[in-house]
C-alpha cells in the first residue's frame, strides 16, 4: 500500500501524521508493506524541515520528524498512491482541482475517514504551542485507526 498525507505547507500537520503513522506501522510489524509520504498543497516550504514546534512535540512523544523535508503534491501522486488523506477541506478542494480524471487514488479527509468527531485537523498555528499538542493528539488516534485498516486490507488481500 502507498499512503500520502496532505496539508497546506507540509511543515506541520502532514509530516507529523507521516512520522506518527510510520512509527505505528513499525510497532505493528507492517512498515515494510506500506510506503508513507507527506506533501503540501503549496510550494512555499519545499525542501524545508518541519516546523520546530512539530519536531519538538513529536520528539517529546517519541516520533522523529527531523529527516523529513517539505514537498508539493503533484498530479503524479494520484497514480503513485492508493490513498491520499487530506488534513482539511481546503486541501480537498485543491486535490480535487489537481486530480487527473483517470486517477485511481482514493482521496479523503483523514479525520472524517478515521473515526473522529471533527472532520478536519486544525491548523496548529492558530493555537500556539497548545495547537501543536492538540494536532498530535488527533493524529495519533486517526493513525491508530488507519493501522487497523491497513492490517485488514493486507490480511484480506485488498491492499
Amino acid at each position: 500500500m502507498r499512503i500520502l498525507f496532505v496539508c497546506m505547507g507540509n511543515i506541520c500537520r502532514s509530516p507529523t501524521a507521516e512520522a506518527i503513522f510510520r512509527d505505528k506501522l513499525a510497532k505493528a510489524g507492517l512498515l515494510e508493506k506500506v510506503f508513507v509520504d507527506s506533501a503540501g498543497t503549496g510550494d512555499w516550504h519545499v525542501g524545508k524541515p518541519p516546523d520546530p514546534r512539530s519536531v519538538r512535540e513529536g520528539a517529546r512523544r517519541g516520533y522523529d520528524l527531523s529527516g523529513l523535508r517539505a514537498r508539493q503534491v503533484t498530479p503524479e501522486d494520484f497514480y503513485s498512491f492508493d490513498l491520499i488523506l487530506a488534513m482539511d477541506h481546503e486541501n480537498i478542494v485543491f486535490l480535487s482541482e489537481l486530480r487527473p480524471s483517470n486517477s485511481t487514488a482514493q482521496v479523503d479527509l483523514l479525520l472524517q475517514r478515521y473515526g473522529s468527531q471533527v472532520s478536519e485537523v486544525p491548523d496548529p498555528y492558530f493555537g500556539g504551542d497548545a495547537g501543536f499538542t492538540h494536532v498530535i493528539d488527533l493524529l495519533e488516534k486517526a493513525c491508530d485507526e488507519l493501522v487497523h485498516e491497513v492490517r485488514r486490507r493486507l490480511e484480506s488481500g485488498s491492499a
